[in-house]
């Protein structure tokens, strides 16, 4: 989104927990991607509207979207967590117990396209954020594990505009591949928002 208007909706935006602050803050220092409060706070309405209790993370880094899931859902929740680094899942957990979250977090250390084959769904949200080049197999490998009327989230699917781009790198074309295919596939109804960098929510229908 243009930045004038990204910093606005930053500026009227509620302060967060401390630990989620403290999150964004080690993102910012370390040059670390996160959805950030505008996602984050969606992520949260999101999760209280489809009266969400069992999320997938497909790209999970060190727990920032979960964190905003456990504050929907509470002690209700349980938010299976992926990523390829072990010293993510050491941080999330250090963040969650200090911030007395109260969910229940199962974080699986490995590829998130081959942890999701077994596990068993079905799950009220799954959140794509894993490698771009792999988001086009992502469609089939989730609409199986997501019950009908969940949601499959998406994050950077406007990718800073090189979507709109005439001339595109193999990550973005992979991005525009995975939209493409996400709207014409019967099993889910999308649109996309242009939050941040772009999220796509498909409906499982």
């Amino acid at each position: 989104m243009p930045s004038k208007i990204e910093k606005y909706l930053h500026q009227v935006t509620p302060e967060r927990d401390p630990v989620l602050r403290e999150m964004e803050s080690y993102a910012e220092e370390n040059g670390f991607p996160i959805i950030g409060p505008l996602v984050g706070r969606f992520l949260y309405q999101m999760a209280i509207a489809t009266k969400a209790r069992r999320v997938l993370e497909m790209g999970s880094g060190y727990g920032y979207s979960a964190f905003w899931f456990s504050l929907a859902m509470k002690s209700k929740g349980h938010i299976t967590m992926t990523d390829g680094d072990k010293a993510n899942k050491r941080r999330a957990f250090d963040y969650f117990k200090r911030a007395g979250l109260q969910s229940q977090f199962d974080f699986k250390v490995g590829d998130s396209r081959k942890i999701i084959d077994k596990l068993d769904g079905p799950f009220d949200i799954i959140l794509n954020d894993i490698d771009k080049k792999g988001y086009p197999e992502t469609i089939d490998l989730v609409a199986p594990k997501l019950r009908r009327g969940g949601l499959f989230i998406t994050d950077n699917v406007v990718w800073s505009g090189r979507v709109a781009e005439r001339k595109r790198d193999e990550t973005t074309e992979a991005i525009v591949e995975f939209t493409r295919n996400l709207y014409q596939d019967s099993r889910f109804f999308t649109t996309i928002m242009p939050v941040r960098d772009g999220i796509s929510i498909a409906l499982r229908m």
